[in-house]
């Protein structure tokens, strides 16, 4: 099917990433069941086999994630997801994935917490994501898509951008984009691209075995290592900063949100128009890299921030890091589960 046949269908977020991820060459799935992003290896569990995949419920979340790392380490496209306290309990795995320049592709359909928390969206996981979330001196990509469409096509995003860097990248959903169901076209649209391997496992070669560590007891090697990484961070900040912007042109006020905040504040920012207020909407896609050359750009002309989130405040410090000194960047949030209404969001931006 070309790209101008392919037709719309109304698909639940979670399976729109599953199916995305198998489209982009994903082979293998290790996952443990945590509400809610259970459709997704639901749905795996039936659909990898029809593309001699292997579907596989670990035994825990930690399990899962080193399950990961070993198909990784010989080439397989490999996969896992969780929900919020899982994603804790994969951080060490992830920071040995980073540690070992091995690419991976981790989803993350957020939960409320801290703790167990409950099963009701949130956005709280934004520090975790992007701040590495484990151990050492590393980071990971973070997409955060902002509907059903983008949850298929950051799958193979996510791919590409993990084996182009070596490195694990986060997908950082939520309860309401995994559980929602909107019209989406279930085929990439663009060719799906492959990276050489040059690191990948196979035996021995003759009488020289490859060997993929994340640990260095002699000399400098581990300093000399975290120094690599950094110089591949760095090009991660030059070349992979994503963002999407509405009425930003001559904007008075600029919203800032991501994902599911994004899609209210977006009712909000077009309702402020139509009442005659000058509002855009500016949302950061890569939460790490923050698109902070597009954002600083931005508060050279417009001086009035109001950052949306479902939290009581991560990203608002990642955008006050950024935007100019005679910069006001104010914050609306609410936490654990609570969901910010546009005509709430709509009177904030009238307060300011």
């Amino acid at each position: 099917m070309t790209g101008k046949s392919a037709q719309k269908v109304l698909v639940r977020g979670n399976v729109a990433v599953a199916e995305g991820a198998v489209q982009a060459g994903c082979r293998c799935y290790f996952g443990y069941p945590i509400t809610p992003q259970n459709e997704i290896p639901e749905y795996l569990s039936k659909r990898l086999p029809e593309v001699g995949g292997t579907f596989l419920q670990a035994e825990s979340e930690i399990a899962s994630i080193n399950m990961v790392l070993g198909a990784s380490a010989v080439g397989i496209r490999a996969m896992t997801t969780s929900s919020s306290p899982g994603i804790s309990l994969m951080q060490e795995g992830i920071s040995f994935l980073a540690g070992c320049q091995l690419p991976a592709v981790v989803v993350n359909v957020q939960r409320c917490g801290p703790g167990l928390g409950g099963i009701k969206t949130t956005q709280g996981d934004y520090f975790q994501a992007t701040r590495g979330g484990g151990h050492g001196d590393y980071r990971t990509l973070v997409l955060a898509p902002g509907n059903v469409q983008e949850m298929f096509d950051f799958a193979a995003l996510a791919f590409e951008l993990a084996e182009k860097y070596r490195n694990p990248v986060l997908i950082l959903s939520d309860a309401v984009l995994g559980q929602m169901k909107e019209g989406a076209v279930l085929q990439h649209q663009r060719p799906i691209v492959q990276f050489e391997k040059p690191y990948v496992v196979t035996g021995a070669r003759g009488r020289t075995a490859r060997n993929i560590r994340s640990m260095y007891l002699e000399g400098d090697d581990q300093e000399l290592l975290n120094y690599t990484l950094q110089i591949k961070y760095d090009t991660m900040e030059r070349d992979e900063q994503r963002y999407d912007t509405h009425w930003i042109e001559d904007a008075d006020i600029v919203v800032v949100a991501f994902g599911t905040a994004a899609r209210i504040s977006l009712s909000a920012v077009r309702e402020a128009r139509h009442q005659g207020l000058r509002v855009g909407l500016f949302r950061p896609i890569t939460l790490w890299p923050f698109p902070k050359n597009a954002l600083r750009a931005l508060s050279g002309r417009t001086k009035k921030f109001l950052v949306v989130e479902m939290n009581l405040g991560q990203m608002v410090e990642d955008v006050r890091a950024t935007v100019h000194e005679n910069v006001t960047v104010h914050f609306y949030g609410r936490p654990a589960g609570g969901i910010p209404s546009p005509a709430t969001i709509i009177e904030k931006i009238k307060e300011i």
